[in-house]
């Protein structure tokens, strides 16, 4: 049974994950490289645990000093040194993994399995960097994280029998199932995702459609709960772009190119529901 997790990252998917270990009564080390990001994270996830139970019956009825109790805010990486399991969240760019995961090998213990939580980028090239290769797992989680059940997860060239069951173990205290792929950049979700929001992306900077329309006849045709462009809102503009020129840089494949009017919005600011404007509007 793991206690104590690490999660690198406190944006959109590190405040998930704290929500979600928070509910399962694990101790959670968060953290991002300034004090203003960690106070907006802890708010998220005081607001997110309390209406949590609204959404799914079954989760906890938590107080904030029980969430409190169970969650470190820091931003010193080397806080995490003692945790049982490292699951990184940090933005879709090497310059900026490349480091934590030296840093993290040099201050982890031996055993501890590191979670790459990456849309797009090799699981294998993270591993390629450690000392630790074995115990490197992709583990693509999906927002919001404590309500979906089942979790992509990445087999790199040399991740280890063990480090897999590790992985599904740690999937099991959060309720979670695991479905395990091989490593090639932008696995099977996101190499499949990311084209279809990039398409929906295109149709609308071509005015065939509006991106509510776009959404609505997904929805309504097909029975998607959201449609392309709401799931990148969700996701975050950025952080599809980032994804795309991932993929477009590994293929080099013309189906990869990222919309123009994607780059757009992300140049100027709007990136989406953490920034309160996308393709939609949102209020904060």
């Amino acid at each position: 049974m793991f206690k104590k997790i690490g999660i690198v990252g406190a944006g959109t998917m590190g405040i998930g994950m704290s929500v979600d270990l928070a509910l399962h009564g694990l101790e959670t080390v968060l953290v991002d490289v300034t004090e203003e990001q960690l106070q907006k994270a802890e708010a998220e996830i005081l607001q997110t645990v309390r209406f949590a139970p609204l959404v799914n019956k079954k989760l906890p009825r938590l107080q904030a000093d029980e969430v409190r109790a169970r969650l470190h805010l820091t931003t010193d990486l080397d806080d995490v040194a003692d945790c049982d399991f490292i699951v990184e969240n940090v933005p879709e760019n090497w310059s900026i993994k490349e480091p934590i995961y030296r840093r993290l090998d040099e201050i982890c213990k031996e055993e501890t399995v590191f979670g790459v939580n990456t849309s797009c980028i090799s699981i294998t090239k993270v591993g390629g960097v450690t000392k630790r290769p074995d115990r490197i797992i992709g583990m693509h989680f999906m927002n919001p994280v404590y309500l979906k059940p089942t979790i992509e997860v990445i087999r790199g060239y040399l991740t280890s029998d063990e480090t897999v069951a590790n992985a599904e173990a740690f999937l099991a205290q959060l309720d979670k199932d695991a479905i395990v792929v091989n490593d090639q950049t932008g696995f099977v979700s996101n190499r499949i995702s990311h084209l279809f929001m990039n398409e929906a992306a295109f149709v609308v900077m071509d005015g065939v459609g509006t991106a509510k329309q776009v959404d609505e006849i997904f929805k309504k045709c097909f029975g998607h709960k959201m449609g392309p462009l709401e799931t990148a809102d969700l996701i975050g503009l950025d952080t599809v772009m980032h994804s795309l020129q991932v993929l477009y840089e590994e293929y080099q494949d013309p189906k990869f190119r990222c919309c123009p009017l994607l780059k757009k919005l992300v140049d100027a600011g709007y990136c989406g529901r953490k920034s309160g404007q996308g393709f939609y509007s949102y209020s904060n």
